[in-house]
């Protein structure tokens, strides 16, 4: 599908994230908690808990929300234990989806994700079966407009994987999970402010979807992100939406 298309695609994603901000922050806690149990209250030496912390200031979470939550899960605070788990399936028109939970209770979180998938057109399968068609890494995309060639430069000197310009101008940088701190950084301190920065999981190849195709997939999409215990949604559709 053309490059307006996965623009367009950006926008709709960010104005989706935007509707659904108060349910942000309880996806960002639990994502706080589960990080400095696995790594330790440090975010010096952990930086899943320090992507975690910038992501909560960036939604305008309190300091001392956060502060609680990181004591919560080093043991300071009596707290809730979350277990992370991962579904797969496909959707409209066979598009690859994963969804990454949280959740206390794995009974009802499996549950909820089957009925979603079986009521809204979809299936879910099994371990592994679409997450081949992803790749775990560092991604920021930049409006059109950007300069190509500074950004190019500045990316591959900062340690970025790739480069990649669609055909309405939009750019992707892509990074190793590892590396994705140290070239946003880089980025940011030469004047680049991408529209999306993230850690991800991102599809190798996609799926364009149009018309009622698209229509019902966003709505899966949108069942399947509105459950409590959901965290991330990835998937390899791109959609064709009025």
């Amino acid at each position: 599908m053309a490059g307006h298309s996965k623009w367009a695609n950006i926008q709709h994603r960010k104005g989706r994230q935007d509707e659904k901000r108060g349910k942000v922050w309880t996806r960002l806690t639990r994502e706080i908690i589960v990080a400095a149990r696995s790594g330790g209250g440090d975010i010096a030496m952990n930086p899943r808990l320090r992507l975690a912390i910038a992501n909560a200031k960036a939604a305008n979470m309190p300091a001392d929300n956060i502060k609680r939550n990181v004591d919560k899960a080093t043991g300071n605070l009596e707290g809730v234990t979350y277990e992370e788990i991962r579904y797969e399936g496909y959707g409209i028109g066979g598009a690859a989806i994963i969804v990454d939970t949280m959740t206390d209770n794995r009974v009802r979180t499996v549950a909820e994700v089957r009925h979603a998938f079986s009521k809204y057109g979809g299936n879910l399968g099994t371990e592994g079966s679409v997450a081949f068609q992803f790749k775990h890494c560092g991604q920021l995309i930049f409006a059109p407009g950007t300069s190509e060639d500074a950004l190019m430069e500045a990316a591959l000197d900062a340690g970025a994987e790739d480069v990649i310009t669609g055909d309405d101008g939009a750019i992707e940088v892509l990074t190793a999970a590892a590396d994705f701190e140290a070239v946003r950084d880089a980025l940011e301190a030469k004047g680049f402010k991408a529209e999306i920065a993230e850690v991800t999981m991102r599809a190798e190849n996609n799926i364009a979807l149009a018309g009622d195709d698209a229509a019902r997939m966003q709505k899966l999409l949108d069942v399947i992100e509105d459950l409590d215990d959901v965290q991330n949604v990835y998937h390899n559709a791109e959609l064709d939406l009025p």
